[in-house]
């Protein structure tokens, strides 16, 4: 009995169908990774094959995938590149600016999130802050910090909104060593593409959505290190607004973005900052992780 090849495209469509609707749920960003693998596998294969199958070309079956393999790739880098020239000439922040959340809506009451929230209570960790920033139209970016007993180790919870009403959780610990370098673990999968401070060590795992598990290797971070901590003594508000004024200065001088003189008429990035944000999305987009050039 001969293979149909009809039967693997199907299941493959209907895999991810099945993972679209999911992830409407749980909004994972490595859900998200596979479906977008297996979008562009289905398009390269199952393009080709209906080529072949309805007698449009007589080429090879690995040619019409290599090409249909190349024709997606410059259809979703004229999209992303339509998108991120599109946000660096629109009125939207690159680094909002916070402010205290009021409003009563500091956690989702999603069991998912709230036990988030037992496991930090749990482990006595206490809330500092709620604060939010708007990041256009009406959308908040939503974040409760907390921080452990001796105050040295911050843990700021960020609520990321979903085009499809579903919400995104992220993590990123701070702490700071007494000769002022700043340890910093998240897991954030969105794009960023800019300079950090020479005093921040970074380090960024966007595939461990694992709240324990990124403790357990921020506290291992620390402890290779063998500094000393400082414990905080700023406010979150402060703290992170400063953070966002040190980012946008750092990235002007160095090239990220343009003089705010020159950004009415080219946008806020250079030509240099949208590649590496491009190329930051697309190594997030299909590989979770980071570009780690400076």
């Amino acid at each position: 009995m001969e293979f149909d090849p009809v039967y693997l495209l199907l299941a493959a469509a209907i895999l991810s169908l099945v993972l679209f609707s999911l992830n409407q749920r749980l909004a994972s960003p490595i859900i998200a990774i596979f479906i977008r693998w297996l979008r562009w596998l289905l398009f390269t294969f199952g393009g080709a094959f209906l080529v072949i199958e309805w007698g449009w070309s007589e080429r090879p079956f690995w040619v019409l995938a290599t090409a249909l393999f190349l024709v997606w790739f410059l259809l979703e880098t004229a999209y992303n590149w339509a998108a991120i020239t599109a946000l660096s000439e629109s009125p939207l922040p690159l680094f909002p600016r916070y402010t205290a959340n009021a409003s009563g809506e500091e956690w989702p009451t999603h069991p998912r999130l709230l036990k988030v929230r037992e496991w930090l209570r749990a482990h006595r960790y206490s809330q500092v802050q709620s604060l939010k920033a708007e990041i256009g139209g009406g959308i908040f970016l939503r974040l409760s910090v907390y921080q452990d007993r001796e105050a040295k180790t911050r843990i700021q919870v960020t609520f990321v909104p979903q085009a499809n009403g579903a919400i995104s959780v992220c993590y990123t610990l701070t702490s700071c060593m007494e000769d002022g370098l700043r340890c910093i673990t998240d897991n954030l999968y969105l794009p960023f593409g800019g300079f950090y401070p020479e005093n921040w060590l970074v380090e960024r795992k966007p595939w461990r959505r694992n709240l324990p598990w990124l403790v357990a290797r921020h506290q291992r971070r620390l402890t290779a290190s063998g500094e000393k901590l400082r414990p905080w003594t700023m406010e979150p508000l402060e703290d992170l607004n400063q953070q966002q004024f040190e980012l946008e200065r750092l990235n002007t001088e160095l090239g990220f973005l343009l003089p705010h003189f020159q950004r009415e008429e080219y946008g806020k990035m250079t030509y240099e900052g949208r590649f590496r944000v491009w190329l930051e999305v697309w190594m997030l987009d299909y590989f979770g992780r980071p570009t780690r050039y400076q």
